[in-house]
């Protein structure tokens, strides 16, 4: 089986803080946070295609599979406060088309409200086996 090596980037470093997020709100018994950065979803897409990799990565930053799931919707974003109480204020890049133009109307109306209102069409669901920590995952050493 062959991974994909995934360049770091900020859509996926975001998307890393991303399924963080989702993660505790799944484990609180929360709803999952809605994807509204066509960027990030973008980067999303692209670990997809490398399922390896999407596991491996998913893993990594929320403790559990997630899968992309088609969810559409608009209104406002429910995430945002555990974000910015883990991580501070979203970077422009929560704000940026999957081409990189931003939308510097979403991002000034976040940055003087603090709130933001989107339109989103995907979002993470619980995958099979989402009780698994990274290591469960790690192939067993053969005995010697």
């Amino acid at each position: 089986m062959s991974t994909a090596t995934i360049e770091p980037s900020a859509e996926l470093a975001e998307l890393g803080r991303f399924f963080t997020i989702a993660a505790r709100r799944i484990d609180a018994g929360e709803t999952a946070p809605e994807m509204f950065s066509a960027a990030i979803d973008s980067a999303w897409h692209t670990l997809v295609a490398d399922p390896a990799a999407h596991d491996a990565f998913v893993l990594l930053h929320a403790g559990r599979r997630l899968e992309h799931v088609e969810t559409k919707g608009f209104g406002p974003i429910t995430w945002v406060a555990a974000y910015e109480e883990a991580y501070g204020p979203l970077p422009e890049i929560w704000f940026t088309s999957a081409d990189g133009t931003v939308n510097t109307a979403a991002l000034t109306q976040y940055r003087e409200t603090g709130t933001v209102v989107a339109e989103w069409d995907c979002g993470p669901e619980p995958g099979d086996g989402d009780d698994l920590a990274p290591d469960d995952l790690a192939p067993a050493t053969p005995h010697q």
